[in-house]
């Protein structure tokens, strides 16, 4: 796009390219597919068999096996899938393709089978190959003649991004929790259709950006590349990769998707492909994941140690910004594993009175300013591409009204509901503690109390007492009114209130799968104030409303005279997030078993996770082109992505162990890891500074 069309004002939109804004709401569609499925994913496989909502009742532990896999695997096919766009499909028709693919991998998760799971899964991971990398080329392409705008372009994108992981993870966690798991699978999946029908629709506008490079570009492009110096073509010219070098690559490859694969498969199906490898009682995928990262190492010092000195410090630098990554990204992304297991199981999320009256009036405001604001932009892209692309705007008006729906029916449902104390009858069991009855901080004994369904059968030794509940409900009752409720988590700690129609899925599960259904017969005893119930999704939206909320701050503070070194961010980045853990930690310290704690721990420590998110994510990828010479970008983004993807394979994996490490010790044990850990990583990068700023040799 020349100057001369980039000042039209005609099609612009708030200073920019109108086709920045279609650009702008396919990534906000994708991602609000993406994150919509994500925050559903784990609460699904790990929710108990019976309940008012019911999932997989998959462990921990294998539900992170596979989620891990699926997490990591999305950071290794946009490699691949930027390879393709750039040589057969270009950006626009390869951003397409991955649109459809992963439309199709979210219909099929709607279906809630494990071969749709697996299949939906195996799409989505194929789709964001060919989507994510391309979409931003296109940005790039765009605004190759007017570099001065590429940040403010780049700005307006990712406020896209957030945008669309802010308002999946509400609504199709929303509808997913109230309603049904296949609406909200469903819901991702009808605006990852629309948003690819609204991009496709806008070809008007991009003309040849984003095309199929020609053979004649690409010439052009090679030699009018003026950043190759002369010292990286005899880089490049001395240092070929070596038949050795391309045999570790591809054993170390295999390996690593061959973990990948084996993970999930060993722990779900009992199928061991790495079985021949074991050495005594070590699992054999872990022997061979150590012998492939000894293959990995020889192959990254070997071919390091051939370029010349500065080069060669600098790819240093570059792969110890890489391996500290690896600890951040392996914590912080708990956020879509043992954090959504704590929120849903460990967190009170039930409001009553003044409190439920304030969360209202809060998620009302961060739900409907925001969707205003971005209405706005859509209106004013409406008015400035009408004409060119009407296909498109109506698209997205259509996206839009649908959102808004969603949103108003959302709001309508918490502000109206009524809470209602309601009795029903439990077994009350002692809880016994090494050979003695367990007891409280006052020194009262501890009961575990069992709800006692329609179907439970009662031995003479039973002990049967009254328990009370509050519920939060849509339907209108009288003091004195029998009802049927089950449990809505895996605690038997929250209940829901059974329709006719819930109840008749209730007793027809059970029957499917042989247990007692675990409709509970109720009565209710008192109609009391207002009350809500937080979804567990609610608290995932967090990250991405402080990441808007402070992104400006961390701009500007880095734009100033206090703006730190890259190892000072890093270790700040660790730090401040293991503080987030901390809090945790904290909060669950001799919390006894069955009771929740308060909210407020777990906004704190996503608040702490953004503030760590916000000084460490920029830096890395800013450094990829600082330190590595530039006919090399590709190859060192992949080193990147590379640890970004151990890492999150990493977080679930360990996230999955929060079961077993809260049964063996406790939960604050297990939130304490993640705490020591990235501090400690934090503290070793920020003593390495002195190091990193000999290796980068004045790259700053």
């Amino acid at each position: 796009m020349s100057k001369q069309d980039f000042f039209n004002r005609d099609s612009q939109v708030l200073g920019h390219p109108a086709g920045l804004f279609v650009l702008f709401f396919t990534e906000m569609w994708e991602r609000f597919s993406f994150y919509g499925m994500r925050v559903l994913l784990i609460n699904f496989l790990t929710m108990a068999a019976i309940g008012y909502n019911p999932g997989w009742e998959w462990s921990a532990e294998n539900a992170g096996a596979l989620f891990g896999t699926y997490a990591m695997l999305l950071y290794i096919t946009p490699i691949i899938g930027g390879i393709i766009a750039d040589k057969f499909t270009g950006y626009r028709w390869a951003v397409v393709i991955g649109s459809v693919i992963m439309t199709a991998g979210h219909a099929a998760m709607a279906f809630e089978t494990e071969l749709s799971l697996y299949l939906g899964l195996a799409l989505l991971v194929l789709g964001t190959g060919f989507f994510k990398p391309n979409i931003t080329s296109i940005i790039s392409e765009m605004y190759k003649d007017v570099p001065e705008k590429k940040d403010g372009a780049y700005t307006i994108f990712y406020m896209g991004v957030n945008a669309g992981a802010f308002f999946g993870m509400m609504l199709c966690g929303y509808l997913a929790e109230r309603v049904g798991w296949s609406w909200g699978f469903g819901l991702a999946g009808i605006f990852m259709l629309l948003g690819t029908l609204q991009f496709w629709l806008a070809k008007p506008l991009f003309g040849g950006i984003g095309d199929k490079p020609g053979a004649v570009e690409e010439l052009e492009e090679i030699e009018a590349d003026g950043v190759i110096t002369e010292e990286e073509k005899e880089i490049i010219k001395h240092n070929p990769f070596t038949l050795l070098d391309k045999i570790l690559i591809a054993i170390t490859a295999i390996i690593g998707l061959g973990y990948a694969i084996n993970d999930p498969l060993s722990k779900i199906a009992g199928i061991d492909m790495f079985s021949f490898a074991a050495v005594g009682d070590f699992d054999g995928q872990y022997v061979a994941i150590i012998i492939g990262l000894i293959l990995f190492l020889y192959l990254v010092i070997t071919r390091i140690a051939r370029y010349a000195p500065i080069v060669r410090d600098r790819m240093i630098a570059f792969i110890i910004f890489a391996f500290f990554t690896v600890f951040f990204w392996m914590s912080f992304e708990q956020g879509a594993t043992s954090l959504i297991l704590f929120a849903r199981d460990g967190v009170n999320r039930t409001l009553s009175g003044d409190s439920a009256i304030a969360y209202n009036i809060v998620n009302t405001l961060l739900t409907v300013v925001p969707l205003a604001i971005i209405t706005y932009v859509l209106i004013r892209l409406f008015k400035a591409t009408f004409k060119r692309i009407p296909g498109s705007n109506l698209v997205l008006a259509i996206c839009f009204i649908g959102v808004w729906g969603v949103v108003l029916w959302m709001l309508n449902r918490d502000w109206n509901a009524t809470a209602y104390e309601v009795s029903y009858q439990a077994i009350e069991t002692p809880v016994i503690e090494d050979g003695k009855q367990k007891v409280d901080e006052s020194n009262n004994p501890v009961y575990l109390y069992t709800p006692i369904s329609d179907e439970t059968k009662l031995s003479g030794a039973d002990k049967v007492v009254t328990q009370k509940v509050r519920i939060s409900e849509q339907e209108k009752f009288a003091v004195g009114d029998e009802i049927n409720i089950i449990t809505k988590d895996n605690t038997n700690t929250t209940f829901g209130f059974l329709s006719e129609e819930r109840l008749a899925e209730a007793r027809l599960r059970g029957e499917k799968i042989g247990r007692e259904s675990g409709v509970i017969p109720a009565q209710i005893s008192e109609i009391q104030s207002n009350q809500v119930e937080v979804t567990t999704s609610w608290f995932s939206i967090l990250n991405s409303f402080f990441i808007i909320a402070f992104a400006s701050l961390f701009s500007k503070l880095w734009d100033s005279k206090y703006n730190p070194s890259a190892a000072v961010k890093y270790g700040l980045g660790l730090i401040i997030m293991a503080m987030g853990f901390g809090l945790l930690a904290f909060g669950s310290y001799g919390v006894a078993e069955g009771v929740k704690v308060s909210m407020i721990w777990l906004i704190l420590a996503y608040l702490f996770h953004t503030l760590g998110e916000l000084c460490l994510s920029p830096v890395g990828l800013s450094y990829v082109s600082k330190l590595v010479p530039a006919r090399m970008i590709a190859f060192m983004f992949g080193m990147w992505y590379l640890a970004i993807a151990i890492g999150n394979k990493l977080a679930a994996v360990l996230g999955g162990q929060i079961e077993n490490i809260t049964s063996q010790y406790s939960l604050s044990t297990f939130f304490l890891i993640f705490t020591i850990v990235p501090a400690a990583a934090g503290v070793v990068i920020m003593l390495l500074h002195p190091v990193l700023k000999r290796l980068m040799h004045g790259v700053k």
